[in-house]
């Protein structure tokens, strides 16, 4: 029987899917210190778990690029949210049937992790192909619910944890695994556009010698480093480097992280018919910047917690804003190109917290200073920027239309 089902029911689902990334992505992190007491992992092991996350959604992204388009939007996100829902069910079972619990938990990060990236390639190009207006205020609003997603993840899991404790996180994660089981059903019965016709869209070689391209790609990488590397350890680094109560330190470090940087999203939204997206690229890097020289250098708690916040506002707009200017500048690049810059992005999300994990070992597991050191990112971020606008001069883009516009945007 045809689906009566709309194209607002496809944003919703989208809305769901990105909020299924947030669980994967960041349901963990709260529990990296309870891993470390009840499995007696290193804090190096329990940035690998970040590294295998992210690693395997870029190697998804990958393979994405190549098959999404033949294989089909519509099986391809289910069977997304299919590998989610089993992973973090997983994450529940799996440590108690190996002899190492670690090796568990890390059967289960790779599984769900194939969920997350097929989300993060799949769900920007089916909003894109969606029959309606205002794509750059759309892509903000979608990607504002990763950030609903983290903080919903975020206020639940402590909720739960004040409730049951946090010994009974198992239950929890069979809990979270309920989103995505659900979400696969409603993606099977909503209607769904292909982003492009057949044979308009770029090919990965002629993407792969587009100097602007390669300009987005370094801008993906330097978003997802840049947010990851304060996300994914902000609920530690509240709760041993700032010496804050674990249940103040997830509502005050990763909640408001994630409040802030959905309320950018939606900020950007409504200003991006105003202001250059480079423009507003350019002072969320700035204010990145500051926000981790806040956090790593102040002795005082609070404004450790407000520096974790700043850096939560000022990378909001990072990921959505660069997928806009892509669209608009490659505006054939079709799921391809979605897909590479989805690498990028999980290149970063797997480089920062990596980072950190490993400069903090390096002093004696000193999250300060790990922290401090990831001002590299933003800093690439702002050099990126200005390359991109350099580029784009250079090349004039004045074959296209929409992309002579861009150019024009810039001057």
């Amino acid at each position: 029987m045809k689906s009566k089902l709309q194209y607002n029911h496809t944003i919703y689902a989208c809305y769901i899917g990105y909020i299924t990334q947030a669980i994967i992505n960041n349901f963990a992190p709260l529990l990296f210190l309870t891993f470390r007491t009840s499995f007696g992992l290193s804090l190096e092991q329990v940035a690998f778990l970040v590294t295998i996350n992210f690693g395997v959604q870029l190697a998804v992204d990958v393979l994405s690029a190549k098959f999404a388009d033949r294989i089909g939007y519509r099986r391809l996100v289910m069977v997304a949210h299919g590998f989610a829902a089993v992973g973090l069910a997983g994450l529940a079972i799996l440590p108690s049937l190996f002899t190492d619990p670690y090796i568990g938990i890390v059967t289960a990060v790779v599984c769900y992790a194939v969920g997350g990236g097929l989300i993060e390639v799949l769900i920007s190009p089916i909003v894109e192909a969606c029959p309606t207006e205002g794509k750059e205020a759309a892509m903000s609003l979608l990607h504002s619910f990763y950030c609903w997603g983290h903080v919903f993840v975020v206020v639940c899991s402590t909720l739960f944890f004040l409730a049951a404790g946090i010994d009974n996180w198992r239950i929890l994660a069979c809990i979270w695994a309920v989103i995505p089981f659900a979400n696969l059903f409603y993606f099977s019965r909503v209607p769904i556009q292909v982003l492009g016709e057949e044979g308009e869209s770029a090919s990965l070689r002629s993407l792969c010698t587009n100097g602007v391209f390669w300009c987005l790609f370094l801008l993906m990488i330097c978003a997802g480093a840049s947010e990851q590397a304060m996300s994914q350890w902000v609920s530690a680094y509240a709760e041993a480097g700032l010496k804050v109560n674990k249940i103040i330190g997830d509502l005050a470090g990763p909640c408001s992280f994630a409040i802030l940087m959905g309320t950018a999203r939606v900020i950007s939204a409504h200003i991006s018919s105003r202001f250059r997206i480079t423009a507003i690229l350019t002072a969320s890097g700035v204010l990145c910047l500051i926000g981790y020289l806040t956090a790593s250098l102040t002795g005082l708690p609070v404004l450790g917690l407000v520096g974790c916040g700043i850096c939560g506002f000022s990378v909001g707009a990072l990921w959505p804003g660069t997928f806009s200017m892509a669209a608009r500048a490659i505006p054939k690049g079709g799921t391809a190109m979605f897909a590479l810059l989805a690498l990028g992005g999980d290149i970063g999300c797997s480089l920062g917290p990596t980072y950190v994990g490993v400069v903090s070992a390096s002093f004696g597991e000193n999250l300060r200073m790990g922290i401090l050191c990831a001002i590299i990112f933003p800093v690439l971020l702002l050099f990126g920027l200005l390359l991109y606008k350099a580029v784009v001069k250079r090349d004039g883009r004045s074959s296209n239309p929409r992309a002579a516009s861009l150019t024009e945007t810039h001057k």
